[in-house]
């Protein structure tokens, strides 16, 4: 897409939508705390069933904030920062270009304070 930013696109969409539910994020930052466990672990924590954990647990590794890793019968699962890091750096670029664009507006404003009434 011709103008759009790096990072921006189905990707940061993605992370966004899956950072929505607040139970998705609640294992997000489990998971950051605890390494690798299973959703059965996870699901301990939380007030929702190990099905609908296995199901947010989905939603997070479809947008890539999340990886699955197959040890015998269990799955455990870990955070992927990649998808994490590229939406802060999205948010970073337009963070900074509101503060130009707001520094811009005080300049301006300053310039027209000091200007004499004609």
């Amino acid at each position: 897409m011709t103008g759009e930013r790096p990072g921006t696109g189905a990707e940061v969409d993605n992370v966004l939508s899956a950072l929505a539910d607040p139970t998705r994020r609640k294992l997000l930052d489990l998971l950051a705390a605890r390494g690798e466990v299973t959703a059965t672990t996870l699901a301990e924590d939380l007030p929702v069933s190990r099905q609908a954990v296995v199901k947010h647990l989905t939603v997070l590794d479809a947008a890539g904030l999340v990886s699955g890793n197959r040890v015998g019968r269990e799955v455990r699962y870990t955070v992927r920062p990649a998808a994490l890091d590229a939406t802060a750096r999205w948010m970073a670029t337009l963070a900074a270009d509101w503060d130009r664009r707001l520094a811009a507006v005080k300049r301006l404003a300053e310039t027209a304070e000091r200007a004499p009434d004609r």
